[in-house]
Order: C-alpha cells, then sequence, then structure tokens
C-alpha cells in the first residue's frame, strides 16, 4: 500500500503546496496591483476554486471512463501554466486569470478516486488519512514559507516555484505510480449521475465541503488584512501566527483520524470541529487585541486540521466503485464552490457589514451544520468481504444482486476476487459465502 499511497499522496500535497504557499500573503498582494478593489481581491483568493468547482466533474467523468493518469497529467499541465500567468502578472485582471487557469487542473477528486482503486477498503482510511496527513504537511510548510520566501524574493516567486512543483509532480506521476486495478462491474452507467446527486448522506458531506471551505477562504482573506491593517503588523510577520496555527492544526490530526477511523466516531469528530470553528469566528469577530485575534485564528485551524484526513475518506465511502470519479468530483466541486464563495462575499462584505455581524451569522450557521451531521448515517457499519474468484463463485455471483443487505458488489479482475460491501448489522458474511458456493 505504501509504495502505491506515498507518490499519489506526495503529488496531491505538491500541488496543495503550491496553492496554499500563497495564501497568507496573497490578498494583501493582489491589493496592491493596478485595478484591484477588495472585490476583485477576493475573487483572486477564491477564484481558482471556481474553476476547480467547474472541472471536478467532467475531470471526475474523464477518469472513470478514460482513466486516472492521463487525466491527473492534464490538469497537472494546466496548473502549471496558470501559475506562470500568476507570476508574469502586473495587474490585478492577469492575476485573476492565472488563478482561473491554475484551478482548471481539478486532479483532486481523480487522485482520491486512485487511492480508492489501489487500496482495499479496510486500507483506505489509513491511506486517506495519510493523504490527509501529507496535505497537511503541506499547508503549514506552506503556511510558513509562504510569507517568509516573499519577503526576500516577492510573490512572484511563489507561482514560479508552484509552476516547477506542477510539472515536476508529473514525473513522479508516471515513474512510481502503478496503474489502477481493472474492475467489472454490473451497475447501468445512465443512472449514476441521478444516484450521485440524489444520495443523501453524500449531499450531506457535500454541504459539508462547501461550508469547510468557504470558512476557511474567508478567514485566509480576513486574517492578514486584519493583522496588517488593524493591527500594524509587518507581512514578513505573519509567520507568527501561521506557524503556532499549524503546529496545533497537526497535533490533532493524527488523534481525529484514529478516533473517526479506528472508532467509527465520524459524525462526533466532524461535529467538534464544527464546534471550533464558531468559537473561533467569534473570538476572531470580538478581539480587541493581536493576541486575542491569533488565539481565534490557532482555534479556527485546530478544527480546520480535524477535518482534513477523514472528509475524503468519509465521502469515498458511500461512493460505489464505478461512480468513485464522478461522486468525489462532485464532493470537491462543492468544496471549491464554498471557496470561490467565501473569498466572493468576504470581498463584498468586509467593508460594507461589520465583522461582529458577520461572525454572529457564521456561528449560528455553524449550528445548524452541526444539527446537519448528527442526521447523517455512521458508515463503519459497512463491512467488505474478499472472496476468491472462482468458477463458482463467478458463476453465482449476479445472485448477490437480489440480497438487499448488500450495498454493492464488483469483480477486481486485476487481483481475482470478488468484492462485497454489505451492512454487518444486518447479514453475516456466511451467508454470502454460502450464496457464491451453492
Amino acid at each position: 500500500m505504501i509504495k502505491s499511497i506515498l507518490p499519489l499522496s506526495s503529488i496531491i500535497a505538491l500541488r496543495f503546496f503550491g496553492l496554499f504557499i500563497v495564501l497568507p500573503v496573497l490578498s494583501v498582494y493582489a491589493l496592491d496591483l493596478h485595478g484591484a478593489n477588495t472585490t476583485l481581491v477576493g475573487i483572486v483568493v477564491g477564484g481558482y476554486a471556481l474553476t476547480q468547482m467547474i472541472f471536478q466533474v467532467p475531470f471526475g467523468i474523464m477518469s472513470d471512463k478514460l482513466g486516472r493518469k492521463g487525466t491527473i497529467i492534464t490538469g497537472l499541465i494546466l496548473f502549471g501554466i496558470g501559475s506562470i500567468f500568476c507570476a508574469i502578472a502586473d495587474d490585478i485582471l492577469l492575476l485573476m486569470l492565472g488563478r482561473f487557469l491554475q484551478g482548471a487542473g481539478a486532479i483532486g477528486a481523480v487522485v482520491t478516486a486512485t487511492i480508492s482503486d489501489l487500496v482495499k477498503e479496510e486500507q483506505r482510511p489509513k491511506a486517506m488519512a495519510t493523504m490527509g496527513m501529507a496535505i497537511g504537511m503541506s499547508f503549514a510548510a506552506a503556511m510558513v514559507l509562504g510569507p517568509t520566501i516573499s519577503t526576500f524574493a516577492g510573490v512572484e516567486s511563489l507561482f514560479y516555484l508552484t509552476a516547477v512543483i506542477a510539472f515536476g509532480s508529473i514525473f513522479i506521476l508516471i515513474k512510481f505510480v502503478p496503474n489502477p486495478p481493472q474492475i467489472i462491474h454490473s451497475y447501468p452507467s445512465d443512472k449514476q449521475f441521478i444516484q450521485a446527486i440524489t444520495n443523501k448522506n453524500l449531499i450531506k458531506m457535500n454541504i459539508t465541503n462547501f461550508l469547510q471551505k468557504g470558512l476557511m477562504t474567508f478567514a485566509f482573506m480576513i486574517i492578514p488584512i486584519i493583522l496588517i491593517k488593524t493591527f500594524h503588523w509587518e507581512m514578513g510577520d505573519l509567520w507568527k501566527v501561521y506557524l503556532p496555527s499549524m503546529i496545533c492544526g497537526f497535533l490533532v490530526m493524527a488523534p481525529a483520524a484514529i478516533i473517526a477511523e479506528k472508532k467509527g466516531k465520524f459524525r462526533e469528530i466532524l461535529a467538534l470541529g464544527i464546534i471550533f470553528f464558531a468559537i473561533s469566528y467569534l473570538i476572531i469577530g470580538f478581539s480587541s487585541s493581536a493576541a486575542f485575534f491569533v488565539v481565534g485564528v490557532v482555534i479556527f485551524f485546530i478544527g480546520f486540521n480535524m477535518h482534513e484526513p477523514i472528509m475524503q475518506s468519509l465521502a469515498s465511502k458511500f461512493a460505489k466503485v464505478h461512480q468513485r470519479g464522478l461522486v468525489l468530483g462532485i464532493f470537491n466541486a462543492c468544496g471549491y464552490f464554498g471557496t470561490f464563495i467565501g473569498g466572493l462575499l468576504g470581498g463584498i462584505f468586509f467593508q460594507k457589514v461589520s465583522l461582529s455581524a458577520l461572525v454572529i451569522t457564521i456561528a449560528v450557521i455553524c449550528l445548524i451544520w452541526i444539527i446537519l451531521i448528527l442526521t447523517m448515517a455512521n458508515p463503519s457499519k459497512r463491512k467488505t468481504l474478499y472472496v476468491p474468484l472462482d468458477r463458482d463463485s463467478k458463476e453465482n455471483s449476479d445472485k448477490l444482486n437480489d440480497i438487499s443487505e448488500i450495498d454493492e458488489w464488483y469483480i477486481n479482475d486485476t487481483e481475482q476476487t470478488i468484492v462485497v460491501k454489505y451492512d454487518s448489522e444486518k447479514i453475516n458474511e456466511e451467508v454470502i459465502l454460502n450464496t457464491l458456493k451453492a
């Protein structure tokens, strides 16, 4: 598993590093460009997410139909080209165009789907947690290195670095990532989109990703502006808030993933993270000192990093094998739409509405969000059975369609196994084995 997951985790972590590294300084940098105003700056901060939202589902479907690797390479090329446009931008509109192109390389769902293809169900939580922690580490490194590098080499150097990372990731993909296994299933392809958008649990996960990413972008919109404009910090001092935030956030990632994955407490971890979001924004909105403001930022990143290791894994648990690219594409599209809306509304309302009114509204939204999460199904009740593929099991496999307690089954032709996912509270594996051997 490690040989498959580490290269993919590296690719997605490096890509996110390229996006994250500019976030601590982007709003202040963009505000000084020709033609800039807070609304356009908000679009620049969250603009990449708009094209991410648009291309996540097409990229997911393309990966389901045409293959994962080619789709990932296409996305990395677009991401690299967009980074170069950002680096050479001398006005707000060209920077905006570059950010849109960065977002067009929408490979997040495809990488997650590839990981889901390469590892067994019971190993997937560890694999997703590994990817989540890699993203978290890239996030932490980016928060520290972004302000530091930009102070000495300029913000444009961050975009050049991002372009190098994008094209270097293509080499990692080709050299070190194995091809996904060949899967045979009996699901009709004409209904998969309707099934993906009407699944109640996936709807709740999509809303969760939308709200989480929206709050993150709004935070990155206001944190540097308030620290520099209100509390008179220098850009080079921003690491002093991001470093402790990232350290505290990183420390909670592993315990959160273990409690969620091993103990089946997904809903509880998500709800606790949301509580941290509400508390952090209330502190940020009513801070009268920089120290109190920093405490609010630290609490926010604790909540955010509690979510990150389990979000993709939880969404993939509700996806059938033939829908992974599509389902995760929709899931990530909702997240990036939240990122765009968070930046856009942050830019529009930051100067028109008091910050205290905004954070009270966010706290109310968080309360409703918690109620939504607690009504979601607990995926830990679902188990997976792997049956060696022989003549009897292959001939009898269609009988599995008549057992309502089975969520899905498919044949992994590469590993010569039948994979059966079932509700362990309603049926045991002996019944399934007898059905295949009958």
